[in-house]
């Protein structure tokens, strides 16, 4: 689904161009003339990122910014300011406002583009760990408990910075303010030290000696442990086409060198509190439903856990406006597995099952099992050709890949058949969603099995009408 970006500004030429721009890119493009209509069409319509204007007459984009990060139905929006003020100190107090990043007039669309996909693509996660929180029932933790946490201290970061006069006077800024700094002057060393802790922020130069630092974040990016790890990139005034392929990649912020020493205070403790506010919302969920919410077997979320983050999911369309749609599967000819091979080796499967759909898969989808041989996958902002083509993609997986179960290394053929459905109906319950999903399931068995069909939506059904993807 694409992404809804609320423009403000009070220059209705300004406004037309960005929409124009906006539009020609496929987001979906909200609107408003000043700093009030701005905090209205946050608080009701939920975009996912706010192009918010400094310069307008009664309420500037600072004080716009300050009261949306204040209000915890519109805090977790990105906020990225465009203006025509070049002053390090107004970039300063926009980032101490809770702006995420300033884009100068006139606009570059390289980097305009790059960064809404960047912070856009951030919301969608960390909105799916809130809602996943949500959902396990810790009332008991509040949100204001988990940002005072993760506001606590200082920080551990890692400088990826091969020139000793720049990386002296990054370390003395951050040391000054009470952050631990550890230097690595080349790709390896950078390796060598993650590999004994893992670092709330990394600091790259993008001009490495003989190294590509883009490829350095690229692969900080691809290893488990640094995965979700925020990464400031340090660029030079026309490095901007460098820096878009930087936040494709995952870069999450930016300095541009030279650069004042308040920016990259401003900019390192942004990063770090994002880090930590992630890192508590990961292990509050992870602690609150490894018990209740797990299958035991599996590892996965089972259907009690799925039963509330599915209606969440689904009344969270009516302020999204996005489509949630669900794939369920079910193992062709299970019994013959525990007939043949015992109830162990039908285990052995069933968690394999699990491992390749997990795979297969977004960080914010999930993968649940519905009972037995039967598994779900809830994927939110997603529309039904989309799912359909996770649903062929896993399909597949299970046929071409023999299963090995552990005692005696017996190799299984293995497949599956699965159902589609999707809705944009915030009426609609999940039990419905799930009755339509179950419905091209069984469709799908009666075709002949290892196949995907999916389900008309409600709108356009006559008569449990479905229709066959793949095979």
């Amino acid at each position: 689904m694409p992404a809804r970006i609320l423009i403000v500004d009070d220059v209705p030429a300004n406004v037309r161009l960005l929409e124009a721009k906006l539009a020609a890119e496929y987001f979906e493009v909200l609107t408003a003339e000043n700093g009030p209509g701005a905090l209205a069409v946050a608080a009701s319509e939920a975009p996912d990122l706010i192009l918010l204007d400094v310069m307008m007459p009664g309420m500037d984009g600072f004080e716009v910014a300050r009261r949306l990060k204040e209000d915890p139905k519109t805090s977790h929006i990105p906020i990225v300011m465009v203006t025509a003020l070049s002053d390090t100190s107004d970039r300063v107090r926009g980032l101490d406002a809770g702006a995420d990043d300033f884009l100068s007039k006139p606009l570059n669309d390289v980097a305009l583009f790059a960064r809404v996909r960047s912070l856009t693509r951030l919301k969608v996660m960390m909105d799916e760990l809130r809602l996943r929180h949500a959902a396990s029932g810790r009332l008991d933790i509040t949100e204001k408990t988990i940002k005072s946490e993760a506001d606590a201290e200082p920080g551990h970061i890692l400088l990826v910075e091969c020139h000793d006069l720049r990386a002296e006077s990054v370390i003395k800024y951050l040391g000054d303010a009470g952050h631990v700094v550890e230097r690595a002057a080349t790709g390896e060393d950078a390796n060598a030290k993650l590999a004994e802790a893992v670092p709330d922020l990394i600091i790259v130069n993008l001009h490495l000696d003989d190294e590509d630092g883009l490829r350095l974040c690229s692969h900080f990016r691809t290893q488990d442990a640094t995965r979700h790890v925020p990464i400031l990139l340090v660029i030079s005034a026309d490095d901007f086409q460098e820096l878009a392929k930087g936040l494709d990649l995952g870069v999450t912020d930016y300095l541009i060198r030279p650069f004042d020493r308040n920016e990259l205070l401003a900019r390192t403790r942004t990063q770090i509190r994002r880090r930590r506010y992630h890192d508590q919302l990961r292990t509050l969920l992870d602690n609150s439903v490894s018990m209740a919410y797990t299958d035991a077997l599996t590892g996965i979320y089972n259907r009690r856990y799925m039963n509330a983050h599915l209606d969440r999911q689904v009344m969270e369309i009516g302020d999204t406006k996005k489509s949630v749609s669900v794939i369920m599967f079910d193992l062709d000819h299970f019994k013959d597995v525990n007939d043949k091979h015992g109830h162990a080796a039908g285990d052995d499967v069933l968690k394999e099952v699990a491992q390749r759909a997990e795979s297969n898969i977004r960080d914010f989808d999930m993968v649940v099992r519905y009972g037995g041989e039967e598994f779900v996958v809830v994927m939110p902002n997603t529309a039904i050709d989309v799912a359909a083509t996770v649903a062929e993609r896993l399909r597949a997986s299970f046929e071409n890949e023999p299963f090995t179960v552990v005692e005696g290394g017996v190799p299984l053929d293995i497949t599956a058949s699965m159902g589609v459905a999707s809705t944009c109906d915030p009426m609609e319950t999940a039990d419905s969603l799930l009755r339509r999903a179950d419905d091209a399931l069984y469709a799908a068995k009666r075709a002949g099995r290892n196949r995907v069909c999916t389900a008309a939506s409600p709108a356009d059904q006559t008569s449990n009408d479905v229709s066959a993807v793949g095979r």
